[in-house]
């Protein structure tokens, strides 16, 4: 960006085909500027009010500047890439409206996986208590952050973010960043089992957050006033590999002990949002609620709409994402050129 200057995409032609683009995360984003350089009509939509998905909304300032994912969407528009935000696609419009009564030729779901899990103990449900996602985008999207905007969120004293992976290691040093105290990760095994990656887990321990492992908590205390009071933990030891292959963490009789906590934020996975799926015939899904695609061509069980991403896989990167946007890309532009 510092030293390309300001030149931007030419808008190719056009070829009188349309397609549309459910979500505007990294696979969306990918799949538009492949299928625009190609010559498509595409409309992206974004059911936020901004463009970005999980890059503008779970990933931090200060791990990926907002203004290099603006760029890249001011690319597309170059492009004649259209963008229409605030459209919750199976609420405001259906897939099979997009294609029955807007035209489009295809259709590609790169909606993502923002649905939370929490761990189903006793507090969950208390005043300080956030998914990761919910608190990622406080802080990213809706720019909590930055004291003169009015987004809502806990001024904390010391934080418990439940997981291991990456998104955990974000929302971590993110609360540290607002001035909480203490920052714990509570981690059921131990480091070496850890999802993330080796370098946001070096970069946490630099910025100070506090890692618990081998603990698991089983619930979480009330104040009196419905508000967070701390996390009663469960010391835990590692017995034998289960299906992963880590090994299963067993808990310790008799080592219960509380943390005083006055947030907790649970980091530990994300599924697909069913409104698609439940909005939309013929959408073939997993157990875990993923669109299943043909691997080849990303085009789900029904024909002419295509899937990438974490609605496919689940959680994972954003280069896998980016991906399967452009192999979609690919199979659109071979099922419609003809």
């Amino acid at each position: 960006m510092e030293h390309h200057g300001e030149v931007m995409p030419q808008k190719t032609a056009s070829n009188g085909k349309k397609v549309a683009i459910v979500g505007s995360g990294p696979s969306g984003l990918a799949c538009a500027g492949d299928l625009a350089q190609l010559g498509y009509e595409v409309t992206i939509f974004e059911a936020f009010h901004t463009a970005g998905g999980v890059l503008v909304y779970g990933i931090p300032e200060f791990r990926l500047p907002k203004a290099i994912v603006q760029k890249e969407i001011d690319k597309l528009s170059a492009m004649g890439v259209k963008l229409m935000t605030n459209m919750v696609i199976g609420k405001v419009l259906s897939i099979d409206e997009l294609i029955e009564d807007m035209d489009f030729d295809a259709v590609f779901i790169g909606s993502g996986a923002g649905l939370p899990s929490f761990m189903g103990i006793e507090g969950e449900a208390l005043v300080g208590v956030y998914s990761a996602n919910e608190y990622l985008t406080r802080i990213n999207l809706m720019k909590a952050y930055i004291e003169e905007y009015d987004t809502p969120i806990k001024k904390s004293k010391a934080v418990a973010v439940v997981g291991g992976g990456n998104v955990a290691m974000d929302a971590a040093r993110c609360a540290k960043r607002l001035g909480a105290e203490h920052v714990y990760i509570v981690y059921r095994r131990s480091e070496v089992e850890m999802p993330a990656r080796l370098e946001e887990i070096h970069h946490a321990k630099e910025e100070g957050i506090e890692f618990h492992l081998l603990r698991n908590p089983v619930k979480i205390l009330n104040d009196g006033n419905g508000k967070v009071a701390g996390m009663e933990c469960q010391v835990m030891e590692l017995g034998e590999p289960d299906a992963s292959g880590r090994r299963r963490p067993v808990a310790v009789e008799g080592s219960n002990y509380v943390l005083e906590v006055d947030t907790v934020v649970m980091s530990i996975g994300t599924s697909p949002n069913p409104l698609i799926r439940s909005t939309t015939k013929g959408l073939e899904t997993n157990k875990k609620g993923c669109l299943v695609v043909n691997e080849d061509t990303n085009e789900t069980t029904r024909e002419g709409i295509y899937a990438g991403g974490d609605a496919v896989t689940g959680a994972a990167t954003v280069i896998l994402a980016m991906g399967a946007g452009k192999k979609a890309a690919v199979a659109i532009h071979e099922s419609l050129k003809a």
